[in-house]
C-alpha cells in the first residue's frame, strides 16, 4: 500500500459501488478486513439499470444513510468525455470505441470528489488484477490526489474463485441473485456509449460470439429491409440535433444508441492487446458512438483542410492509447485534447446518413463553412481560379528527386 500505511490505519474509504454481488461482498470485506467506515459511490452512466436497488442493498449491508452517494452522471459522461473523444475519432487499434475505458476517469474523479467531501482516506474499486480497469481507476486517483491509499480488494484478498466469494457472501448474508450460484457465462459492463462482454464463453477467439450474448442490438441480417434516413446536425465537433431536434448531449446519444439497435449497428468481435500485456477477446455492441463515428467524418471531410485532417489521423491512435491506458488526466492527453479542440472551430453543418443492416452510410454533407468547392473539380467549364497547366511544374517539382534517384539506377545498370 503507499506510502507506508497499513491496514490499520484506513479510517474511512470510498468505495465504487454497482449494488452487484462483487462489488457487494467488497464492502463487506472492507469493513471486517480493515475495519474502516465505508462510503459507497455509484454512478448512472446510462448502464440502463436502476440504481435504487444499489442504495437499499447499501443500506442493507450496514452503511448509514449519509455515507451512500449516488449520481446521475450521464449528461456530463457524453458532454465532457464522450463528445471530446469522438472529436478525435478516436478507435483503439483501428476499431474499438473505448467504451469502457472512457467511463473509468469520470467514476474515478467523482470517487476522489467524494473522498475530500467526507473526509476519506482512501478509496477502493473493483477491478481485476489482470484487466485495464485497475491501471485506469488508479492513474485517476493518483493524478486527483497525490497522497490517497488505494485498496484494491481483487489484488490482496484470498477469494480467488467463484465458490468462495459464494461461501463469503452467505457467511455475511450478503443477498445472492440465484443465476449468480452457478458459474457465469460472460461478464458484462454497460454505460450510455456501448456494452461490453468478456471471458467464459468468449474466451476462445476462435469461436463465434453466441447469440444470447448480445444484447444491444438485433441481428443485422433480421434488422429492417428498408434503409433508415437521418440526419445530424453538428456544431464545433459536437453533435447538436437529429432531424433537426436539438438534444443534450446524452439525449442525443440515446437517440442515436435506439436507432443503431434497430438497424443491427455496432458489433464488433475484437481480439485487443491489453495495456497489462496480455491479449483478450471481447465483444462490444456500440450503436450509437458507430453512427457518431461515421457522421463525425463526414462532416469534417468538407470542413477540414487536408493537413489538419490528415494530422489529427496522425495524432488519433497515439489519443486513443492514452485513453485506453488511463491516461485521461495525463498533461500528453490535455495537450493533443487542445490541438484537437483547435481543429473543430469549423467543423459545423448537417450530414445525411442511412442506416441499413449493420451498416452506416453517409449520403449527403452541407455546412456553411465548407471547402468543398463545385467550380473547382467539376469536369465542366468551371472558375479561372484553377489553371490546368499549372500541374505541369506541380508535377515536375514533386518529380525531381525521383527522377534523380532513376538517373543514378539507370547509371548504375550501365556500369
Amino acid at each position: 500500500m503507499p506510502d507506508g500505511k497499513t491496514k490499520k490505519n484506513v479510517k474511512k474509504v470510498v468505495l465504487a459501488y454497482s449494488g452487484g454481488l462483487d462489488t457487494s461482498i467488497i464492502l463487506k470485506w472492507l469493513q471486517t478486513t480493515y475495519g474502516c467506515e465505508v462510503v459507497t459511490f455509484t454512478a448512472d452512466l446510462g448502464q440502463g439499470e436502476e440504481l435504487e436497488p444499489a442504495r437499499q442493498k447499501a443500506l442493507l449491508l450496514g452503511i448509514k444513510k449519509e455515507n451512500i452517494f449516488v449520481e446521475d452522471l450521464r449528461e456530463e459522461f457524453v458532454r465532457d468525455y464522450v463528445f471530446p473523444m469522438f472529436r478525435a475519432n478516436a478507435l483503439y487499434e483501428g476499431q474499438y470505441l473505448l467504451g469502457t475505458s472512457i467511463a473509468r476517469p469520470l467514476i474515478a474523479k467523482k470517487q476522489i470528489e467524494v473522498a475530500e467531501k467526507v473526509g476519506a482516506d482512501a478509496v477502493a474499486h473493483g477491478a481485476t488484477g489482470k484487466g485495464n480497469d485497475q491501471v485506469r481507476f488508479e492513474l485517476t486517483y493518483y493524478a486527483l490526489k497525490p497522497d490517497v491509499t488505494v485498496i484494491a480488494p481483487w489484488r490482496e484478498w484470498d477469494l480467488t474463485s467463484r465458490t468462495r466469494l459464494i461461501e463469503f457472501a452467505e457467511k455475511h448474508q450478503i443477498p445472492i441473485a440465484k443465476d449468480k450460484r452457478g458459474e457465469a457465462p460472460f461478464s458484462v459492463d454497460a454505460n450510455l456509449l456501448h456494452t461490453s462482454s468478456e471471458g467464459k464463453v468468449l474466451e476462445d477467439p476462435g469461436h463465434e460470439v453466441p447469440d444470447y450474448v448480445f444484447s444491444r442490438t438485433v441481428d443485422p441480417e433480421k434488422a429492417p429491409d428498408k434503409p433508415t434516413t437521418i440526419t445530424v446536425d453538428f456544431e464545433r465537433g459536437d453533435a447538436v440535433a437529429i432531424d433537426g431536434k436539438k438534444m443534450s448531449p446524452a439525449a442525443l446519444l440515446k437517440h442515436l444508441n435506439d436507432l443503431g439497435r434497430a438497424n443491427g449497428i455496432g458489433r464488433l468481435d475484437l481480439v485487443e492487446n491489453r495495456f497489462v500485456g496480455m491479449k483478450s477477446r471481447g465483444m462490444y455492441e456500440t450503436p450509437g458512438g458507430t453512427i457518431l463515428l461515421a457522421a463525425h467524418r463526414g462532416i469534417e471531410s468538407i470542413t477540414l483542410d487536408r493537413g489538419a485532417a490528415h494530422l489529427k489521423d496522425e495524432l488519433m491512435p497515439k489519443y486513443a492509447e492514452l485513453v485506453y491506458y488511463g491516461f485521461w488526466f495525463a498533461p500528453e492527453r490535455e495537450m493533443l485534447q487542445a490541438a484537437i479542440d483547435k481543429s473543430q472551430e469549423f467543423v459545423t453543418g448537417r450530414v445525411k446518413i442511412k442506416l441499413y443492416k449493420g451498416n452506416v452510410t453517409i449520403v449527403g454533407r452541407e455546412s456553411k463553412d465548407s471547402l468543398y468547392d463545385q467550380d473547382l473539380v467539376t469536369f465542366e467549364e468551371g472558375t479561372v481560379a484553377y489553371d490546368h497547366r499549372d500541374a505541369e511544374g506541380f508535377i515536375k517539382l514533386n518529380a525531381l528527386r525521383l527522377r534523380t534517384l532513376g538517373q543514378r539506377r539507370r547509371k548504375l545498370k550501365l556500369d
